[in-house]
Protein backbone atom coordinates (compact mmCIF):
# COMPACT_ATOMS: atom_id res chain seq x y z
CA UNK A 1 0.00 0.00 0.00
CA UNK A 2 1.38 3.42 -0.67
CA UNK A 3 1.77 6.32 1.58
CA UNK A 4 -0.01 9.26 1.31
CA UNK A 5 1.87 11.96 -0.05
CA UNK A 6 1.94 15.17 1.92
CA UNK A 7 -0.12 18.34 0.95
CA UNK A 8 3.07 20.65 -0.35
CA UNK A 9 3.29 23.71 1.97
CA UNK A 10 2.30 26.79 1.05
CA UNK A 11 5.81 28.03 0.31
CA UNK A 12 6.66 25.52 -1.32
CA UNK A 13 3.07 26.05 -4.00
CA UNK A 14 4.40 30.45 -4.02
CA UNK A 15 7.87 28.59 -4.47
CA UNK A 16 7.35 26.63 -7.71
CA UNK A 17 4.79 29.46 -9.12
CA UNK A 18 7.61 31.42 -8.95
CA UNK A 19 10.17 29.35 -11.10
CA UNK A 20 7.43 28.24 -13.24
CA UNK A 21 6.37 32.42 -14.40
CA UNK A 22 10.57 33.01 -14.45
CA UNK A 23 10.89 32.35 -18.36
CA UNK A 24 8.03 34.96 -19.00
CA UNK A 25 9.60 37.31 -16.52
CA UNK A 26 12.85 37.43 -18.77
CA UNK A 27 10.71 38.29 -21.73
CA UNK A 28 10.53 41.46 -22.84
CA UNK A 29 7.72 43.54 -21.97
CA UNK A 30 4.37 43.23 -25.02
CA UNK A 31 3.77 46.63 -24.78
CA UNK A 32 7.59 47.51 -25.72
CA UNK A 33 7.17 46.08 -29.04
CA UNK A 34 3.70 46.08 -29.80
CA UNK A 35 2.42 47.56 -33.04
CA UNK A 36 -0.15 50.80 -33.00
CA UNK A 37 -3.60 49.62 -33.91
CA UNK A 38 -4.62 49.42 -37.30
CA UNK A 39 -3.65 52.20 -40.05
CA UNK A 40 -6.55 54.80 -40.57
CA UNK A 41 -6.09 53.74 -44.52
CA UNK A 42 -6.31 49.89 -44.89
CA UNK A 43 -3.35 48.44 -46.70
CA UNK A 44 -0.76 51.36 -45.36
CA UNK A 45 2.29 50.80 -43.93
CA UNK A 46 2.50 52.66 -40.29
CA UNK A 47 5.94 54.52 -40.18
CA UNK A 48 5.40 57.28 -37.74
CA UNK A 49 6.72 60.54 -37.53
CA UNK A 50 8.43 61.37 -34.54
CA UNK A 51 6.06 63.10 -32.02
CA UNK A 52 7.92 66.34 -32.19
CA UNK A 53 6.82 66.89 -35.98
CA UNK A 54 3.32 67.31 -35.06
CA UNK A 55 0.78 68.20 -32.75
CA UNK A 56 -1.51 65.27 -31.28
CA UNK A 57 -4.94 65.59 -31.63
CA UNK A 58 -8.61 64.61 -31.56
CA UNK A 59 -10.00 65.43 -34.79
CA UNK A 60 -12.51 65.62 -36.24
CA UNK A 61 -13.84 66.55 -32.69
CA UNK A 62 -11.36 68.71 -31.60
CA UNK A 63 -11.20 70.25 -35.21
CA UNK A 64 -13.54 69.85 -38.54
CA UNK A 65 -11.81 68.17 -41.07
CA UNK A 66 -12.48 69.93 -44.58
CA UNK A 67 -9.51 69.64 -46.48
CA UNK A 68 -6.98 67.20 -48.36
CA UNK A 69 -4.32 68.93 -49.19
CA UNK A 70 -2.10 67.30 -52.46
CA UNK A 71 1.92 67.79 -52.03
CA UNK A 72 4.89 66.82 -53.92
CA UNK A 73 8.19 65.78 -52.03
CA UNK A 74 11.29 67.47 -53.92
CA UNK A 75 12.99 64.47 -52.57
CA UNK A 76 13.24 60.39 -52.81
CA UNK A 77 10.40 58.20 -50.51
CA UNK A 78 13.11 57.22 -48.28
CA UNK A 79 14.25 60.42 -47.58
CA UNK A 80 10.99 61.88 -46.85
CA UNK A 81 10.57 59.60 -44.17
CA UNK A 82 13.55 60.25 -43.09
CA UNK A 83 12.84 64.25 -42.48
CA UNK A 84 10.01 63.12 -40.90
CA UNK A 85 11.55 60.92 -38.58
CA UNK A 86 14.14 64.00 -37.45
CA UNK A 87 13.03 66.20 -35.24
CA UNK A 88 15.11 69.23 -36.14
CA UNK A 89 12.93 69.50 -39.21
CA UNK A 90 9.29 70.29 -37.58
CA UNK A 91 7.49 68.98 -40.34
CA UNK A 92 4.98 65.91 -41.24
CA UNK A 93 2.51 64.67 -43.55
CA UNK A 94 -0.37 62.04 -42.97
CA UNK A 95 0.53 60.11 -45.67
CA UNK A 96 3.67 59.62 -48.40
CA UNK A 97 2.68 57.79 -51.55
CA UNK A 98 5.90 55.96 -53.80
CA UNK A 99 6.42 57.02 -57.03
CA UNK A 100 7.41 53.38 -58.61
CA UNK A 101 4.54 51.07 -57.16
CA UNK A 102 1.80 53.88 -55.56
CA UNK A 103 2.79 52.29 -52.13
CA UNK A 104 1.01 54.28 -49.44
CA UNK A 105 2.50 55.06 -45.78
CA UNK A 106 0.80 56.22 -42.77
CA UNK A 107 3.21 58.48 -40.98
CA UNK A 108 0.42 60.72 -38.79
CA UNK A 109 -2.73 59.44 -37.51
CA UNK A 110 -5.50 61.61 -38.75
CA UNK A 111 -6.86 62.06 -35.90
CA UNK A 112 -3.49 64.65 -35.27
CA UNK A 113 -2.87 67.47 -36.54
CA UNK A 114 0.19 67.11 -39.33
CA UNK A 115 2.47 69.82 -39.65
CA UNK A 116 2.63 70.08 -43.60
CA UNK A 117 0.49 72.87 -45.24
CA UNK A 118 2.79 75.99 -43.54
CA UNK A 119 -1.06 77.83 -41.96
CA UNK A 120 -2.02 76.40 -38.88
CA UNK A 121 -5.54 76.66 -39.58
CA UNK A 122 -5.14 74.76 -42.85
CA UNK A 123 -3.16 72.32 -40.95
CA UNK A 124 -5.74 71.97 -37.96
CA UNK A 125 -8.67 71.43 -40.60
CA UNK A 126 -6.77 69.38 -43.22
CA UNK A 127 -5.61 65.73 -44.13
CA UNK A 128 -1.94 66.09 -45.93
CA UNK A 129 -0.37 63.51 -48.61
CA UNK A 130 2.85 64.03 -49.94
CA UNK A 131 3.87 62.22 -53.59
CA UNK A 132 7.35 61.13 -54.07
CA UNK A 133 8.87 63.29 -56.97
CA UNK A 134 9.67 66.73 -57.70
CA UNK A 135 7.40 68.68 -59.72
CA UNK A 136 9.57 69.61 -62.49
CA UNK A 137 10.01 66.08 -63.64
CA UNK A 138 6.76 64.66 -64.43
CA UNK A 139 7.94 60.78 -64.45
CA UNK A 140 7.85 60.56 -61.19
CA UNK A 141 3.99 60.88 -61.31
CA UNK A 142 3.37 56.98 -62.08
CA UNK A 143 -0.15 55.74 -62.82
CA UNK A 144 0.14 53.92 -59.89
CA UNK A 145 0.84 57.07 -57.62
CA UNK A 146 -1.75 58.77 -59.37
CA UNK A 147 -4.35 55.32 -58.69
CA UNK A 148 -3.37 54.75 -55.06
CA UNK A 149 -3.22 58.30 -54.04
CA UNK A 150 -6.90 58.85 -56.10
CA UNK A 151 -8.26 55.82 -53.93
CA UNK A 152 -6.89 57.00 -50.52
CA UNK A 153 -8.02 60.67 -51.31
CA UNK A 154 -11.74 59.01 -51.81
CA UNK A 155 -11.43 57.28 -48.81
CA UNK A 156 -10.47 60.30 -46.38
CA UNK A 157 -13.06 62.43 -48.27
CA UNK A 158 -15.90 59.58 -47.61
CA UNK A 159 -14.86 59.25 -43.89
CA UNK A 160 -15.10 63.07 -43.17
CA UNK A 161 -17.68 63.86 -45.42
CA UNK A 162 -15.40 66.03 -48.04
CA UNK A 163 -16.38 67.08 -51.06
CA UNK A 164 -14.19 65.29 -54.22
CA UNK A 165 -14.03 68.60 -55.57
CA UNK A 166 -11.00 70.95 -56.77
CA UNK A 167 -12.08 73.57 -53.49
CA UNK A 168 -11.93 70.96 -51.09
CA UNK A 169 -8.84 68.95 -52.49
CA UNK A 170 -5.95 71.41 -52.96
CA UNK A 171 -2.41 71.85 -54.03
CA UNK A 172 -0.05 72.81 -51.48
CA UNK A 173 0.70 76.23 -53.37
CA UNK A 174 -3.01 76.98 -52.77
CA UNK A 175 -2.98 77.29 -49.35
CA UNK A 176 -2.90 80.92 -47.95
CA UNK A 177 0.47 82.51 -46.71
CA UNK A 178 2.64 79.35 -48.92
CA UNK A 179 5.71 79.97 -50.38
CA UNK A 180 5.53 76.41 -51.82
CA UNK A 181 4.71 75.33 -55.35
CA UNK A 182 3.26 71.91 -55.09
CA UNK A 183 2.45 69.82 -56.74
CA UNK A 184 3.59 72.02 -59.60
CA UNK A 185 2.00 72.42 -63.33
CA UNK A 186 3.01 68.56 -64.35
CA UNK A 187 0.64 67.38 -61.97
CA UNK A 188 -3.07 66.28 -63.65
CA UNK A 189 -5.85 67.74 -61.76
CA UNK A 190 -8.42 66.98 -64.06
CA UNK A 191 -6.90 63.21 -64.23
CA UNK A 192 -6.78 62.88 -60.21
CA UNK A 193 -10.11 64.78 -59.42
CA UNK A 194 -11.63 62.18 -61.93
CA UNK A 195 -10.09 59.07 -59.88
CA UNK A 196 -10.88 60.48 -56.88
CA UNK A 197 -14.53 60.74 -57.68
CA UNK A 198 -14.26 56.78 -60.11
CA UNK A 199 -12.01 55.41 -56.63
Amino acid sequence: MERAQPFPSRRRLLKGAALAALPYALLPDARATAQPAAVDYPGAEWIPATGSNYTASDRPYSYELDYVIIHVTQASYVTTLSIFQNPQKKVSAHYLVRSADGHVTQCVRERDVAWHAGNWDYNTRSIGIEHEGWIDRPAYFTDALYEESARLTAAVCDRYGIPKDRAHILGHREVPGTDHTDPGPNWDWTRYIRLVNFA
